[in-house]
């Protein structure tokens, strides 16, 4: 009974990270005790998403189905956790599927959690922050490779910091697909693999090449079936060396098909991929000029769980992203503030009609609120277009593909026309939420719009459903004509969003 109890509490203390790769998913539960990291369970599964993946971008029903089996096993073991201690990610395979499939849709719910897609820059953001934590500490400067199933992530970093980072279309799933679908292993298609992958390599190769890193490091499944294979069969005694690498090619080649491949270490699973994953590792090491590569047993999972710590302890990258984009495009500080204190202020009073009680959406509301004029450092014109191209297009760390998108709706919308058919393009359970949120910051950079640092007086507003009704103090809008003019125009482009404003 004390067993069961504990483990009960262990549970309910815990986090989960999940990442949805092109060749595997993988899952761990953790728990945080006195500062450290510690983990109750992981769990992989072979899945292979990108072998589903079409050149039109369909994804095979059959593939589907065995990802969406996966994750109900996956959902059945994060239990009653709730949802701000799970973080699910999609990567590579996940960013290409057509954003009409409803995959991602049947996969939040046989997982019982919300999925986010990640850009291939974030997921090497988060690759490092796992390595990272997994290294003795140092200043030296590191290279960090990780191979995935469609892409491969390359980051220079020091201490907990990435400094540069690169995403490739280039992985074990795709290579193997691209090169060795046949199963056969001649030099002629090594070669040709290996040329593809320094293709891909050649725009980064010199900034990679020069960035003074004095250790080399992998991650990734691939990278350690490499590393296991080159040290049972004597080749290394650790990690992985070129000349163990040239040794495992020759050893494929002649083998001359992946049927007749014998290899101490290699797994049946791991053995369709294997080829197109040795050919991305041999192009990397020659091209970045590396003799030798330590292998990581953390990675992109482990980033999430210290990514979750680092936001439960108010140290959300996010925030300092947003404080970037503001210093970088040079945005008036005062007016982002003017506007931010209003629409919070309207926020904390329609919290509970509309049910925004998930923190997330006054964060959300708070950075499209600091950023909304972003687009003018192309043009006035039209500058909320602007704005919301360069948010949902940027590289913006922390962020998941899903939240630029809203963070770009909202900007989108700030002014002028409401935006309907932006915001029904979004996830079906982020529609609603981000019109109200995008309602909220119209109204607060209308009140603004004069860019006055005057006291703006405190107005009260109301909402039931669709329908919102803004007061102020008596004779206020008598004395403001411009601001009532506007607010009547407010009134009939809301309408045509099915919202209806009212104020007195």
């Amino acid at each position: 009974m004390q067993n069961q109890t504990q483990e009960s509490a262990d549970l309910r203390e815990a986090i989960a990270a999940i990442d949805l790769g092109s060749n595997s998913f993988h899952m761990i539960v953790a728990r945080v005790q006195n500062g450290h990291l510690q983990i109750i369970d992981k769990l992989r599964e072979m899945v292979r998403l990108g072998e589903g993946l079409s050149p039109d971008k369909d994804l095979d029903p059959l593939v589907a189905e065995r990802a969406l089996a996966c994750l109900e096993r996956f959902g059945q073991r994060l239990g009653t956790l709730p949802a701000e201690n799970v973080r699910a990610v999609g990567t590579n395979t996940m960013r290409q599927i057509k954003t009409t499939d409803d995959f991602q849709d049947k996969a939040q719910s046989a997982l019982g959690h919300a999925i986010e897609v990640i850009a291939g820059r974030e997921e090497a953001r988060l690759i490092y922050l796992g390595v990272a934590h997994g290294l003795a500490a140092g200043d030296a400067r590191r290279l960090v490779v990780d191979i995935g199933g469609g892409s491969t992530e390359l980051i220079i970093g020091k201490g907990f910091s990435p400094l540069l980072r690169e995403s490739l279309h280039m992985g074990c799933v795709s290579v193997s697909r691209g090169f060795f679908r046949d199963g056969k292993l001649t030099a002629k298609a090594m070669k040709q693999a290996e040329i593809a992958c320094a293709v891909q390599l050649r725009p980064v190769r010199e900034q990679y090449k020069l960035g003074d890193w004095r250790q080399a490091i992998g991650s990734s499944g691939t990278i350690k079936a490499i590393r296991k294979v080159v040290i049972e069969q004597g080749w290394s005694e650790a990690g992985i060396t070129r000349d163990s690498l040239e040794k495992l090619v020759k050893v494929m080649i002649a083998a001359g098909s992946m049927e007749k491949l014998s290899l101490k270490g290699l797994t049946d699973e791991r053995k369709p991929v294997l080829p197109g994953g040795v050919a991305v590792l041999l192009a990397i090491f020659k091209n970045l000029e590396i003799e030798q590569m330590q292998v990581s047993y953390e990675a992109l999972r482990e980033g999430l769980i210290y990514d979750m710590i680092g936001r439960s302890r108010h140290e959300d990258v996010r925030d300092r992203t947003i404080e970037s984009l503001a210093q970088r495009y040079s945005l008036d500080r005062n007016q982002a503030q003017r506007v931010k204190d209003t629409a919070m202020g309207f926020f904390h009073q329609v919290i509970r009609a509309w049910k925004l009680t998930d923190p997330h959406y006054s964060a959300m509301l708070s950075w499209a609120a600091r950023i909304h004029e972003i687009g003018l450092t192309v043009s006035h014109s039209q500058f909320h277009k602007h704005g919301a191209y360069l948010i949902e297009n940027s590289d913006l760390s922390g962020f998941s593909k899903q939240e630029q998108r809203v963070l770009a709706a909202m900007v989108r919308g700030h002014r002028r026309k409401f935006p309907t058919n932006v915001f029904d393009a979004l996830p079906s359970n982020l529609v609603l939420v981000s019109k109200q949120l995008c309602l909220l910051l119209r109204l607060a950079a209308l009140l603004h719009r004069s860019r006055s640092s005057a006291a703006r007086p405190h107005s009260l507003l109301d909402a039931e459903g669709n329908q919102l009704r803004l007061e102020f103090p008596p004779g206020w809008l008598e004395e403001h004509p411009l601001t009532q003019a506007e607010l009547e125009q407010e009134a009939n482009s809301l309408q045509s969003a099915g919202f209806d404003l009212e104020f007195s």
